[in-house]
């Protein structure tokens, strides 16, 4: 239907240094670095964000970057995990990378049909590397250091940890339109839309488990994607219909979004896809310096006096 939720929008999640997030997501990972900007919430803080080469939803990954913030404890009631679409084959090549950069990975293990390659950021920030038997056609960062053949392609998936399946189970199969697919054992798969890398989210059920804490580490939300203003107003009707407390529709000036907390307690978004990372500097030049929405312009002294330097990636050499 037009208004489906149709997959990820994005991740945020919370880093502890600037320069170390960008070198660990652009040089070993091999994403685009494709905005420089300020959590708009906390001006004090930078908000980087990492995707393709045009940073298209469901390619998306981002940082809220707070040094003094307390390291984040996984638990229930959070994401755990952050999954990336690889192809198929490609498993050996990114184990001799993590080596060679001394990534901390775990050896390659099955999951459904998919093989799973799970590694940790320089925060300790739990993310996979998932090949699923069906090509993801999306292309990748052509410019990148990682060979195309076996560069991340966008989003696959979210891990929601939770005490119980039902309650988030029924927010996302009876209001937001995701079917279940599969189950295994404690953990449940979702999908929307078509299916595949990047409409994805698995429900993992750990009763035992205390209540994970936000901090460096760990994800702060995790967004969905709405096509138009007019759907994204569609959904918060039907949010506060069901008795969610939504918030009003935030101006994040290069999408807009509603936040509300899922029965697990998981921070979710719906974000609309337009209007894009373009909106306020060209392809060529995206991530290349600090951007400022215009209501916090008049700040741009303060602000950029405030924030720590910055070593911005330059166009890359493709290494092992």
């Amino acid at each position: 239907m037009a208004d489906q939720i149709q997959g990820i929008h994005h991740v945020t999640a919370i880093a502890g240094d600037a320069n170390r997030n960008i070198d660990f997501y652009t040089r070993v990972l091999g994403l685009r670095l494709v905005k420089v900007t300020v959590n708009f919430d906390d001006p004090s803080a930078y908000h980087l964000y990492y995707g393709d080469e045009l940073g298209r939803p469901g390619t998306i990954v981002t940082f809220f970057v707070w040094p003094d913030r307390i390291p984040g404890r996984p638990g229930a009631g959070q994401v755990t995990a952050v999954a990336f679409s690889v192809p198929a084959g490609s498993f050996g090549y990114w184990q001799e990378r993590f080596r060679a950069h001394a990534v901390r990975f775990e050896p390659p293990a099955e999951r459904f049909d998919e093989t799973v390659l799970t590694f940790y950021d320089p925060d300790g920030l739990r993310l996979e590397l998932v090949a699923a038997p069906d090509a993801d056609t999306r292309e990748p960062w052509a410019r990148g250091p990682v060979p195309a053949e076996h560069a991340i392609r966008g989003l696959h998936s979210v891990t929601l940890t939770e005490g119980a399946l039902e309650p988030t189970a029924g927010l996302l199969t009876r209001l937001m339109g995701f079917r279940l697919t599969a189950a295994d054992g404690s953990r449940y798969r979702f999908a929307t839309g078509p299916g595949g890398p990047g409409s994805v989210v698995d429900v993992e059920v750990r009763r035992e488990l205390f209540r994970g804490r936000v901090g460096v580490g760990t994800v702060h939300h995790v967004a969905w994607r709405t096509g138009t203003d007019e759907t994204q107003l569609g959904w918060r009707s039907r949010l506060l219909a069901a008795g969610y407390q939504v918030t009003p529709v935030r101006d994040r000036l290069y999408f807009r979004s509603i936040y509300f907390f899922e029965p697990g307690g998981v921070l979710f978004e719906i974000a609309t896809d337009p209007p894009g990372f373009t909106v306020d500097e060209t392809a060529e030049a995206l991530g290349t310096g600090l951007r400022l929405p215009p209501w916090l312009e008049p700040r741009r002294a303060e602000i950029e006096a405030a924030l720590p330097p910055l070593t911005l990636p330059v166009e890359p050499a493709r290494t092992t």
